[in-house]
């Protein structure tokens, strides 16, 4: 039987970002599930039978930010077990402390990764 593959949530309205992690996450083999924002992360964990092993989850976005994604998505006990990474800009440093205390086991500041080093830290958790 064939190794299912490993599948990745990425939750980002900045397309050009979103193009940067699918190319790099799918040419390693992960299948990549994109939303461009929170409330399309949730609608989508919730009818997808299949969760993500992991979800790269975007602070600053139209409709629902990351931070309330991050609340109802370990509020639910289908989805709270799932390793999130908070992607940030620089001047983010209050909002990524208050992820972590929403339980996101990391973060990321989008300028300071390569796509290579974004799949050292995805690796690292799953």
């Amino acid at each position: 039987m064939k190794e299912q593959k490993k599948k990745i949530m990425i939750v980002e309205d900045d397309i050009f970002v979103m193009d940067i992690y699918i190319t790099k996450l799918s040419q390693v083999g992960f299948e990549v599930v994109e939303a461009s924002d929170g409330a399309e992360a949730l609608k989508k964990l919730k009818n997808d039978p299949q969760k993500p092993n992991m979800i790269l989850l975007d602070i600053v976005m139209p409709n629902m930010d990351g931070l309330t994604a991050l609340k109802k998505i370990r509020s639910d006990e289908s989805f709270k077990d799932i390793p999130i990474i908070l992607l940030s800009n620089l001047s983010q440093k209050e909002k990524v402390d208050k992820g972590f205390r929403l339980g996101a086991q990391d973060y990321l500041i989008k300028s300071h990764f390569t796509p290579s080093e974004v799949l050292e830290k995805i690796n690292k958790y799953i």
